[in-house]
């Protein structure tokens, strides 16, 4: 695609806020970074800032005409698959070129106990038969799904307040990462944890806790990404997607 002059970013991860400072940085080009809203205080953005939904894609793609967007990058959460799917329909709406960037997903390696499900309910459904003191870092939505299961304890770890229903025994910890291999082995051992729970969101910032669950032989169920909208693909990095809106180098 030819340079953009107006970058919408959809954000709220690491590569989001790296991306709009290069986009910012480079002479000529405009850059809008949208947030969902839902962390009361989100890290500086570089560019312009806008919080809230669109109303759909039909409302996504009446902003981007409204705003003369000239490209889309799609830098939310892995797991954030509403908004990708209206960001996909929305570029196609309007003919505005977009690009999804996404950062690879975990792999095990040697001495990983990973057990995969399809959905957090699929997660909760594996606890019973694995552990009874669970450290779950899914975030604070979704946790519904673990309601039901009375007996487990759960260390629940986000930024924001969870949202109820929780699971009847229940600590929440709120912290935002990133976290050292050396304090989540300590922070398993001090509440006795067995089994932790996590979506594959990929990235460096939240990998530790992987690490300690090798180091003390814990199970980890692992939740799997939603798939991408059909014909969408992804780009890794923000090198990788800077060279998808032509601007690599510039």
């Amino acid at each position: 695609m030819s340079a953009p002059r107006h970058v919408l970013v959809l954000g709220g991860t690491t590569e989001a806020r790296e991306l709009a400072a290069s986009l910012a940085a480079r002479p000529g080009v405009r850059v809008t970074t949208s947030l969902a809203g839902r962390v009361a205080r989100p890290r500086a953005q570089a560019g312009e800032v806008r919080t809230g939904g669109f109303g759909g894609a039909e409302g996504l793609a009446d902003w981007l005409r409204e705003h003369a967007v000239d490209a889309v990058v799609d830098a939310t959460h892995p797991f954030a698959a509403g908004i990708t799917a209206h960001a996909a329909r929305a570029a196609a709406a309007t003919g505005v070129p977009a690009v999804v960037l996404r950062r690879p997903g975990w792999r095990p390696g040697p001495g990983d106990d990973w057990r995969p499900a399809d959905s957090l309910t699929g997660a909760a459904g594996l606890l019973p038969a694995l552990g009874r003191r669970v450290f779950l870092t899914t975030g604070r939505l979704g946790l519904a799904a673990f309601a039901h299961l009375a007996e487990p304890y759960f260390l629940v770890r986000s930024v924001e307040p969870p949202e109820p229903p929780l699971p009847a025994r229940t600590e929440v910890l709120l912290a935002r990462g990133p976290f050292t291999a050396d304090g989540e082995e300590a922070l398993l051992r001090e509440h006795r944890i067995d089994v932790l729970v996590t979506k594959d969101s990929g990235g460096a910032a939240t990998a530790a806790k992987l690490v300690a669950a090798r180091r003390l032989g814990l199970p980890v169920v692992v939740v799997r990404r939603p798939p991408l909208p059909e014909g969408v693909t992804a780009v890794p990095d923000v090198g990788a997607a800077l060279g998808r809106l032509g601007l690599a180098g510039r």
